[in-house]
């Protein structure tokens, strides 16, 4: 496996570890869904930074999922399907680590997160070849 592959496989590993942080910790109890919330989002950002390796394409060290994702549609226009996606989840990078008027989001908003956190990690890891797929549990 060459370095930009490695690179790429990195990526979607992590993407994968956040995602799998969000169900683990939306099953446990009410108490962690702001940590959840925010694996959705790091999820589709990792996921993103991966895909963008493969096509080439610089970005700047950003949790702008909106940006990325825009980066991503100039060279596979299918991207702009995960446009509600990345406006749904960039800001949970921020919104609910912080202490402020809302310390936990809804259980609905959870759960929307999760799934969407999903399908953009499954069309990215369609894209990607059988060996850095091998590597995803």
């Amino acid at each position: 496996m060459d370095r930009k592959d490695e690179l790429i496989k990195n990526w979607i590993i992590k993407a994968q570890h956040d995602l799998l942080a969000a169900q683990k910790l939306s099953s446990d109890s009410d108490i962690y869904s702001d940590i959840a919330i925010y694996h959705c989002q790091q999820c589709a950002e990792k996921a993103l930074k991966g895909i963008l390796v493969l096509q080439d394409q610089t970005f700047p060290r950003t949790h702008d999922l909106r940006l990325l994702l825009q980066l991503a549609i100039v060279v596979n226009p299918d991207f702009q399907h995960y446009q509600e996606t990345s406006e749904l989840l960039t800001p949970y990078a921020t919104e609910f680590r912080y202490p402020s008027d809302m310390i936990q989001p809804t259980e609905e908003e959870l759960q929307e997160a999760i799934e969407k956190a999903e399908e953009i990690f499954d069309f990215i890891t369609s894209l990607l070849s059988d060996e850095i797929r091998s590597f995803l549990i």
